[in-house]
């Protein structure tokens, strides 16, 4: 008689299981309608309100009103700010940012205007692009593209941050940027991409550098962190380093104690001492003891 009385009991157990769980999956079904029945109605009453307003004469202020009403509604129903995520951001300033999307926790989510975020977002000077978006109930989020720092720019004193467009990035707290290329001289900002790329292709060289100087805004002088030197042409930058590189490979020229070297003819090396000699090395892309001479 025992062994009927635990079957049954086991089946009671599992149905009432089964019973929380269907109970469970319809709260939650329901809850997620009323959600979204609650959204549909809100959209609708706000374009009822404003069609309503539209077509009569009602005035400004009492429209505000009612706007304000309907802001407040679609809040207690859960449409309010929560959250706020952030993504792509290193180097834009976190205040300046929260102070332009201008809500708080709590407000009207529909209070926030996405359009109008993006294009105050997108004049900062590290934003190069940004995406602005509702993500309700309650999450505004931003998706940030920023801007590469390139260099330090030195113009009549001052020390500021450019990027590879050129743009004055910050003019503050510049030290963790004391790894990049020191530039100076008019147009430099604008023209130092290129140069910088070629530079990092030449690690040897690049490691001896001290400053970059625009001349004349045509063409670049290096500076070695001892003092040498190097003129560079207004083309063929790319060239001119690569015989360079190889001629201090075959030679160690830049271990010598030179003052200056003159690249600007791409045919030949002009090398002068301190002591103001100066000699002429033939200009050659070619490592010694590899490749063919055509």
């Amino acid at each position: 008689m025992g062994a009927p009385k635990k079957t049954s009991s086991k089946k009671g157990k599992r149905a009432s299981v089964v019973k929380r769980k269907v109970a469970d999956g319809k709260g939650r079904l329901g809850r997620c309608m009323r959600h979204i029945a609650v959204t549909c109605a809100v959209v609708v009453i706000v374009l009822w309100v404003g069609a309503w307003f539209f077509l009569s004469d009602v005035d400004t202020r009492s429209y505000d009103l009612s706007i304000e009403k309907i802001l407040a509604v679609s809040a207690d129903v859960g449409f309010r700010v929560e959250n706020i995520l952030v993504e792509g951001r290193k180097y834009t300033d976190r205040d300046v940012l929260l102070a332009l999307v201008n809500v708080q926790k709590g407000d009207p989510i529909f209070v926030f205007n996405p359009v109008t975020a993006k294009e105050l977002i997108e004049r900062m000077a590290w934003v190069k692009s940004a995406q602005v978006e509702r993500r309700l109930p309650g999450t505004i989020y931003i998706s940030l593209k920023e801007r590469r720092p390139l260099a330090l720019w030195k113009q009549s004193g001052t020390l500021v941050l450019v990027g590879e467009e050129g743009q004055v990035l910050a003019d503050r707290n510049l030290t963790r940027f004391s790894d990049l290329f020191l530039i100076a001289g008019e147009g430099a900002p604008e023209n130092a991409a290129d140069l910088i790329r070629l530079l990092d292709a030449e690690p040897d060289l690049r490691a001896r550098i001290d400053s970059v100087h625009r001349i004349e805004n045509r063409r670049w002088n290096i500076q070695f962190r001892d003092g040498t030197l190097i003129k560079l042409p207004a083309e063929d930058i790319g060239l001119v380093l690569r015989s360079l590189m190889v001629a201090q490979d075959t030679q160690g020229i830049l271990d010598k104690n030179i003052k200056t070297i003159d690249l600007r003819d791409p045919a030949r090396i002009v090398v002068r001492t301190e002591l103001g000699r100066a000699m002429n090395i033939k200009a050659s892309t070619q490592v010694a003891g590899q490749g063919e001479s055509l």
